[in-house]
Order: structure tokens, then sequence, then C-alpha cells
């Protein structure tokens, strides 16, 4: 965990950061903030698409989250920070976008507009762009906003309302990326999308991987199985830093009320036996995120966590921040 730098730090609560407990009261409005100088990624959500409390669930897992919830529960998604170029982007446009856009404001002082320098979009699943809603006329009413998709998640938005009015009003601007072609950031920092098999009713689906200074990052929150990418994940991984990778489901018994067939991701007990005879460092390198609200490594204390963290993986927690 030594690559793991704290962005945002409130002594009194220096143990609450590194949990995601019910009970946890870290805030990063009311913390101690350490300035960056160098590029950075900041985790602003680790959750799966519906968030946690989850709509219609009775389990253990939600019921005191309804009454209590956790602030820090927030929808998957990664801020970039490049304090050199004065510069910061967000991969994702999540339901907790007006938060996460304030988190990485915060993070980012140097940044004096309410809003990314660029959003990067994944696929056109809830949790991944329904944050777009809120540069509309009825929030924001943003100017031009720059937003980055491949050319179905483009096409979804442009020719579907209400999308359709944030691009027609210029709230945002989409400009089209293509599978493996590196883009430019900023001086520092450059990022190469790529397509990823997954469910993809209404867009392709993408991961990103982030290059800065002297850091990679491989961002990879959906994907149905790793046997089913035309690329090797482990290949893929071992030529990185940090992996933040798809870690939906923990094993099946989450999801004994569905048919996995509908909703596909690999297990994150799958994929520690997938990497299981390789070394620390690969290991090392695996951050499991998008974590759906069943799934027990949202509670740091669990056993499952303990696990994890004992076979030499990490789990991403919010507002961790790793250099790039």
């Amino acid at each position: 965990m030594s690559r793991i730098l704290t962005a945002f730090i409130n002594f009194s609560s220096i143990v609450l950061l590194f949990s995601c407990s019910n009970n946890s009261s870290f805030s990063p409005e009311n913390s101690t903030k350490i300035t960056l100088e160098s590029p950075n990624l900041i985790i602003l959500g680790n959750v799966q698409d519906a968030g946690s409390p989850h709509m219609g669930c009775k389990k253990s897992c939600c019921k005191n989250l309804f009454e209590n919830p956790d602030k820090n529960r927030m929808v998957v998604s990664l801020g970039i920070s490049d304090p050199l170029s004065k510069k910061c982007w967000m991969i994702e446009a999540t339901p907790d976008f007006p938060r996460q856009a304030k988190i990485l404001k915060k993070h980012c002082p140097f940044n004096e507009k309410e809003y990314p320098d660029g959003i990067f979009l994944t696929h056109a699943h809830i949790g991944h762009y329904a944050g777009l809603m809120y540069l509309g006329k009825e929030s924001m009413n943003s100017s031009n906003v720059p937003v980055y998709a491949m050319t179905r998640m483009k096409g979804f938005l442009v020719k579907n309302g209400p999308w359709s009015q944030l691009v027609n009003i210029n709230n945002i601007k989409i400009s089209n990326i293509d599978n493996r072609e590196n883009l430019s950031l900023s001086e520092n920092i450059s990022i190469e999308p790529f397509l990823v098999p997954h469910r993809d009713e209404f867009s392709e689906t993408v991961g990103y991987k982030i290059t800065g200074p002297n850091k990679t990052a491989l961002f990879i929150p959906d994907i149905d199985k790793w046997s089913k990418w035309n690329s090797s994940v482990i290949k893929e991984i071992e030529n990185v830093d940090y992996a933040f990778i798809d870690a939906t489901f923990y094993d099946e018994k989450e999801i004994n009320n569905r048919d996995i067939s509908e909703i596909p991701h690999p297990f994150v007990i799958e994929t520690m036996k997938l990497f299981e005879k390789y070394s620390k460092e690969i290991k090392s390198k695996i951050y499991f995120i998008h974590l759906n609200h069943t799934n027990p490594l949202l509670d740091s204390n669990s056993i499952e966590s303990n696990l994890v963290k004992e076979k030499g993986f990490n789990i991403a927690r919010p507002f961790h921040t790793f250099f790039l």
C-alpha cells in the first residue's frame, strides 16, 4: 500500500479514511488538504451503478444505510489532476456527479471552474453517464463542457433525449475517441481508450489507460469475463503500475436471485485465482473497484476484505490518491 498517497487527511479521523464502513464520518470538505504538486489520480467513487444502499434492497447490507447513509459511498469514478498544467479531468459522469465534481475541484485548487476540463465516458449504463444531466439547463446550464466518447456512445447521446438537448444547446461538446488511439491531455498526461466486452445494448464499453510522467494506470470498471477479452488482462496489468478493475461481485452467493448470464462480471474470487501464481508485485498493482451493494468488500473490516489484502491485492477506497 506504499504507493497510496492520501490527498485529504483529517488527523482526528485518519483511520476512517481507509474505511467504507457504515459509520465512516470522513468528509473531504472538512479535512486538511495536502497540495499535490505532481500529476495524480484520485478515487471519487468505488460503488456499482445503482449505489449503496440499493433501491429495493431489504438485506442487511442496505437496511441501516437507508436510515443512516454513508455519503462516501459514491458510484465509481476517477479524477485526474495535473497541477503542472493546472487542469483536471473526470472519468465517468455518475449520479453522484455534483459532489464528485466538488471534491475534484477541492483536490485541484488551481481549477477555477465548477466542472472538470473534460469528462471521459466508458459506456451507456446508468452509473456511468447519467450525471451529465446536471450540466443541463435545469441544473448548472454549463457551456461546452468537453465530453469524450466512442462512436456508439456519442451517437446515443446525440440522438436520444434528454441527452441530445445537452448537445443542441451547447451544454456539452462531445469529441469522438477511437480504440487504442492515444490522446494527449497535457504535456504530462495522456489517455488511451480501448474496447472491452460487456453488455453493449446502447453503446460500446471502454476501459482507459492513463499515462503520467512516471506511472501508468489501467481502469476497467465493467467487463463480462476476462476470458472474453481479446487482450490478456495479465499482460495488460504487467505493463502498468496500477489497475483499477471490475469487482462488482465477490462471488456467486451475492446474486442468488439473479441470472448471472444477464449481468456477467468477473467474480473477485475468479480474478484472485487467475493471479494466484503471480508475484506479489503483480498482485499489488490490482485495486478492486465498482463494488455491488451486496459486495462484502465495501466493508473494510469484513472477512473478505481482510482475505483480499492477505492475498496481496488491494481495494480502491474513496479519496485515495495515486501519483502518476
